[in-house]
């Protein structure tokens, strides 16, 4: 990614990635606290000007790093992730560190145990050495809430870093932290890293074990690594996967299903395209820069189709499925207080409340169409190619110097 003005001076240990960090480390060329310390440094020294990390716990990171340099100087063998500090997303649990999830109601909550992701990342050796920022509880594609504040972008802090995941993916952006964790929705991994030049990854529903969705046969919320690079991304999924009997969808994966092997050649790959995917508002700005890629991407592949789709209704779906979850997450605290709750969570929550069965089990047969519908359309092509995000126009509206701090 091209750097901003903020990093002309990148320590050259936060630059390197989380690959080259974590072998260092497993060979004794690097201490997992040198590099700990230097991440520390760095949120110093650049988290004031954009606001991506919110709760803190480097003192427990100094010690998790000294132990894990002590372990591997007694021989032991490296883990996956060993000795790698990373950022957690505020949505996500963390044992004995603050997880506010953005609400003022949380601002005090610190948990007594991890989330079940932040345990897996943590027994691969993985140090959790802050929280990232988000919006509250998660609803909406710009973080920023009453308890922190706004995550300004990295290439510049007046603009929007997308959400949910804005905070990890600046922070990564930033070289604050090597790799954080994510979630996502309806957009929630792929949009903040699409504006803030990083790398998120959406599995599908059963290859990171999501024990703690409200709905555990519902698909649309799942959990995901972020990276700087498809290289780190990899490796910080392949401590990700594994079975949780708490989760239906989950399915026993191995991590080494997911080790990069040998290069694709590209000459071979049928490469479909579509801008809009026949049903959403692209900005001009962005159909032009999509179309300059795809023209340098032709001559390295087979071939290059437009796919078409046909998905009436597809919005409307989306709507239901996702106030549908919300009602399931939210009804309890809305019954008690729902003032309580943010305006992004409580306009979900009411679409949910007046859908009837009918509107349910009508989008859920939509949906079951429009996958359908999906599979024939890529019957032809490899993988398809589009625009992440459909407008460039991602000025924040609010300030991080309004809100208050816990």
């Amino acid at each position: 990614m091209n750097r901003t003005p903020h990093d002309a001076a990148a320590p050259a240990l936060t630059a390197m990635t989380a690959t080259a960090l974590r072998e260092g480390v497993a060979a004794g060329t690097l201490s997992a606290r040198r590099v700990v310390e230097q991440c520390i440094a760095r949120i110093g020294q650049l988290n004031p000007a954009v606001n991506a990390i919110a709760a803190t716990d480097f003192d427990r990171a100094l010690e998790q790093a000294d132990a894990a340099d002590r372990r591997l100087r007694d021989g032991a063998s490296p883990r996956l992730l060993e000795g790698l500090p990373i950022g957690v997303k505020d949505l996500q649990e963390t044992a004995g560190l603050l997880t506010t999830y953005g609400s003022p109601r949380h601002r005090a909550h610190v948990p007594t145990a991890d989330h079940p992701l932040v345990a897996r990342l943590r027994s691969h050796g993985a140090i959790v050495l802050a929280k990232t920022n988000v919006p509250e509880m998660g609803a909406g594609a710009n973080t920023r809430n009453p308890v922190w504040g706004a995550t300004g972008n990295p290439f510049d802090p007046r603009l929007n870093a997308g959400g949910s995941s804005g905070g990890s993916a600046a922070a990564l952006a930033l070289d604050m932290v090597p790799l954080a964790t994510g979630s996502d929705t309806g957009g929630s991994l792929r949009i903040p890293a699409a504006l803030c030049g990083v790398v998120g990854f959406r599995p599908s529903p059963d290859v990171i074990a999501h024990a703690a969705r409200p709905l555990g046969w519902s698909a649309i919320s799942v959990l995901g690594p972020m990276a700087r690079s498809v290289e780190d991304l990899l490796l910080m999924l392949r401590a990700c996967v594994g079975l949780d009997v708490a989760d239906p969808l989950s399915s026993p994966h191995a991590a080494a299903e997911f080790e990069a092997g040998e290069p694709v050649d590209l000459s071979t790959l049928r490469v479909g395209i579509t801008e809009d995917f026949d049903c959403c508002a692209v900005d001009p700005g962005i159909r032009r820069t999509f179309r300059e890629r795809v023209e340098a991407l032709a001559p390295h592949v087979a071939g290059i189709e437009r796919v078409r789709f046909a998905m009436p209704d597809a919005h409307q779906c989306f709507d239901v499925v996702r106030a549908e979850s919300f009602v399931a997450a939210f009804h309890d605290q809305y019954q008690r207080d729902p003032q309580a709750l943010g305006p992004n969570v409580r306009a979900n929550y009411e679409l949910g409340a007046r859908m009837s069965l009918a509107d349910r089990a009508a989008a859920h047969r939509n949906q079951t169409r429009l996958y359908r519908a999906f599979q024939q359309s890529m019957a032809g092509v490899d993988l398809l190619l589009s625009p992440v995000t459909t407008s460039p126009r991602c000025r924040s509206r609010c300030s991080r110097e309004s809100a208050s701090s816990p």
